[in-house]
């Protein structure tokens, strides 16, 4: 079973991560030597969800409804509330369910994969060195992605 860690990028297609670690590379290439730029992407990245919290908002929400509709409707609908509540059993056990390969391709990351390029930036940024960050290379954001993971 992968930790807790790798679980989501072990079940998603190599592709996708890959999809998901190159938009992240670019990201941080466009940040280069621009403090600014650095600035406004960390505010963004206080505000980007997480898979889990997608996760847990969608089957919350999914799970109301079929409450709702097997109250009112019929009761067929709790079905739906009880296949819900297996799907997310089943992701916090093994770190897949059907919605995590749809919100993969659409580029919903992991906190782990959010907080490497929050690092990264602050590596960029100087916040590490007692010197600040020299400005315009791509090798530097490729070395910040490569210290921020480890």
């Amino acid at each position: 079973m992968p930790t807790t860690i790798d679980r989501v990028p072990h079940n998603t297609v190599q592709a996708v991560n890959d999809r998901i670690e190159r938009a992240t590379g670019e990201r941080l290439r466009r940040c280069v030597g621009n403090p600014l730029q650095i600035e406004r992407r960390l505010r963004e990245l206080d505000r980007e969800w997480d898979i889990e919290r997608v996760l847990e908002t969608n089957a919350s929400v999914v799970a109301f409804l079929g409450l709702v509709l097997g109250s009112a409707v019929n009761r067929r609908w709790l079905f739906v509330p009880a296949a819900v509540t297996a799907f997310l059993f089943q992701h916090a056990v093994q770190g897949w369910c059907p919605p995590l390969p749809i919100l993969r391709r659409m580029g919903v990351r992991t906190s782990r994969e959010i907080e490497i390029e929050r690092v990264a930036l602050k590596i960029l940024r100087g916040d590490f060195d007692a010197r600040p960050a020299p400005s315009g290379s791509r090798r530097r954001s490729d070395d910040a992605i490569r210290i921020a993971r480890a």
